[in-house]
């Protein structure tokens, strides 16, 4: 979760409000809230208005709908005994990412940790319940309160301290980790340094910079600092671990591990925790399209890791500047989804829109890598029908524009 050291959002509700949640009265108004359809929250709302405080009844369909947001992230069975603010579900980071931190700092020896920057409390809530003992620090007071409350809830109070401060006035002194997780959006004007959606791009640009992270990660036997996926390398102190980590196929975020193995890049694929580690290896040599096409999971690209997946497989890649590895027999990796390929082609929609009608192909996956072309551009154009599925790729090939289809690997038995 992202530090929020920026004033309360005017949807956030306000303090007073947010601790009359914790009362009997706001109990039962969450309560009879827990399965709140959107379709129906205006009748929803006018019905609770008769016996109970306006604003209090906002503030419970607020929350009702965040923890109806949360659940994706944390879970129901914890979404709705936790408590939220809008910044808090969109940053808060996923329970499986949360869990699998905590559990690599409780295997480093960690049982003092200072969570800085600890936002709603997601990543106090894993540590605890690794047997951590957590310092959760925030600037936001509502923040504050809100963390404490989802450490009462969850039954977790005697190993979460929260504390309401800015970050730079810890003293973290007798702790044996530290955890770090600056906000990476912008809360005022935009500037160069952030996307359009606000999003911060430049690691100096966080909140706290990540220079100010480094040093407070450095003063410590272990930490982790929590950075965008996008964290340009050169970026990366050589006396960090960097490790990213996708779940479901998905990169969630980038950590900078210290006192762990300095200057190590690792992929950690969840569920499951397969866990990659870079060997320093050459980018593979490029070579003509085998039977087989891997698709490295993003987090296996954004570590630089290629041409460890294909080495693995055996495998090389398409073309120099494209992180697709091809390989001529079926070697399975977690690493990296398999596809078999029926037909490499020159790219031309009129060819590949006669092929697809002559298998009858109505399920259409496309991807893309390299090519300016996009899925639902593509799909408009060749309009598939039928029963039978197929795999597109638009890809470079030697530098040329390709097309590859085919079908996932079918699993080995």
């Amino acid at each position: 979760m992202r530090c929020e050291n920026g004033p309360v959002s005017a949807t956030t509700p306000p303090f007073e409000t947010f601790h009359a949640l914790l009362t009997d009265e706001g109990q039962a108004l969450l309560g009879a809230l827990r399965d709140l359809d959107p379709a129906a929250e205006l009748t929803a709302a006018t019905r609770l208005r008769r016996d109970h405080p306006t604003e209090l009844v906002s503030a419970a369909i607020g929350q009702a709908r965040l923890r109806q947001r949360a659940a994706a992230k944390f879970g129901a069975a914890d979404a709705y005994r936790m408590y939220f603010t809008p910044d808090g579900v969109e940053q808060a980071t996923r329970a499986t990412v949360a869990a699998h931190r905590a559990e690599r700092f409780a295997a480093l020896g960690a049982r003092r940790l200072a969570d800085l920057c600890c936002g709603v409390g997601g990543d106090a809530i894993a540590l605890a319940r690794a047997g951590v003992r957590v310092l959760a620090v925030d600037r936001s007071p509502l923040t504050c309160a809100v963390a404490r409350a989802n450490a009462a809830a969850l039954g977790l109070a005697e190993l979460i301290e929260v504390r309401c401060a800015d970050v730079a006035d810890v003293d973290t002194a007798g702790y044996d980790a530290v955890f770090v997780d600056p906000a990476r959006r912008a809360t005022g004007r935009g500037g160069s340094a952030t996307g359009g959606r606000g999003r911060i791009f430049d690691p100096e640009a966080y909140s706290p910079p990540l220079s100010w992270a480094v040093g407070a990660a450095r003063a410590v036997p272990h930490a982790a600092l929590k950075v965008a996926p996008g964290v340009p390398h050169e970026a990366i102190p050589g006396d960090a671990e960097a490790e990213w980590i996708s779940d479901g196929g998905d990169v969630k975020e980038a950590v900078l591990w210290f006192g762990t193995a300095p200057g190590a890049r690792r992929a950690t694929l969840l569920p499951g925790a397969a866990s990659l580690t870079g060997a320093g290896l050459p980018d593979p040599g490029p070579g003509p399209v085998g039977r087989w096409l891997y698709e490295p999971d993003g987090a296996v690209i954004r570590a630089h890791l290629v041409a460890d997946v294909a080495q693995r497989v055996g495998g090389r890649l398409i073309d120099p500047t494209i992180a697709y590895v091809t390989a001529d027999e079926l070697v399975p990796t977690p690493y990296a989804s398999a596809y078999e390929i029926t037909d490499v082609l020159p790219f031309n929609v009129k060819r590949l829109k006669a092929l697809l009608r002559e298998r009858e192909v109505g399920v259409l996956t496309v991807k893309k890598r390299g090519s300016p072309v996009t899925p639902e551009e593509l799909r408009k154009k060749v309009r598939p029908q039928g029963a039978a599925s197929a795999t597109v790729f638009l890809t470079r090939v030697a530098g040329a524009p390709s097309m590859l289809i085919g079908h996932p690997a079918r699993p080995v038995a």
